[in-house]
């Protein structure tokens, strides 16, 4: 092999090194957390009160925690940023949050989005029109410092929390099994629709506990 010919191979080596170091940061395999995702303090604990906080949606409304639990409403939040390609695809491929709302508003759950993410602040319009083009029911909440973010322990967009009618925290994590949008049947499985579902039943939540996988919140 010339020199000339060993110096290319070497480049195209590194060149895939790189290409598929990228990959494994942008998807989770088996629902852990590799795309970009910053550390974050451990925040929010499954079994302890879940932390408080008021915040404004895009349409300059308040929402405090405090206020739903109060009412003894059940809260998900999910951590949002519509640029995160896991976010457009349970938005905009697939109605994975939307069918979760639709089948569960009515039972005293309510829904909230929150946007930790540096760069979109102070510009809140990325948010309005996301919740627009995707027919979005809940607000979304700007977190424009990342308090309530690094309180939760906020990792992945998304990354899900579930808080209970006592206002602890039941369920942290990701949203299903399936970072890949792969599997199908029983093969998937919806952790949020299953602690929403033993809430429901009045039932310890079985899985209160799982990886998020998603984009990293960048704070």
């Amino acid at each position: 092999m010339t020199k000339k010919n060993a110096k290319l191979w070497l480049c195209a080596a590194s060149a895939l090194v790189f290409t598929f170091a990228g990959a494994d940061r942008l998807l989770a395999d088996g629902g852990g957390s590799r795309h970009g995702a910053m550390k974050a303090p451990d925040g929010a604990k499954v079994g302890e009160k879940a932390p408080d906080f008021t915040l404004k949606d895009t349409d300059g409304k308040e929402h405090s925690l405090s206020d739903y639990t109060a009412q003894g409403k059940i809260v998900v939040l999910e951590w949002f940023n519509s640029g995160c390609p896991f976010i457009q695809m349970h938005h905009q491929k697939e109605s994975t949050l939307a069918d979760l709302y639709k089948d569960f508003s009515a039972k005293d759950v309510v829904f909230l989005a929150i946007n930790s993410t540096n760069s979109e602040h102070p510009d809140f319009g990325k948010d309005a029109q996301a919740k627009k083009d995707w027919n979005i029911e809940y607000p979304i909440l700007e977190d424009t410092d990342g308090k309530v973010g690094h309180a939760y322990g906020a990792k992945t967009t998304p990354h899900m929390f579930v808080i209970g009618k006592d206002g602890k925290l039941v369920y942290s994590g990701a949203l299903d099994n399936d970072p890949r949008n792969t599997k199908s049947g029983s093969e998937k499985v919806n952790y949020v629709r299953s602690a929403l579902d033993d809430l429901e039943a009045g039932k310890p939540v079985a899985t209160a506990e799982t990886k998020p996988y998603g984009c990293g919140v960048k704070y």
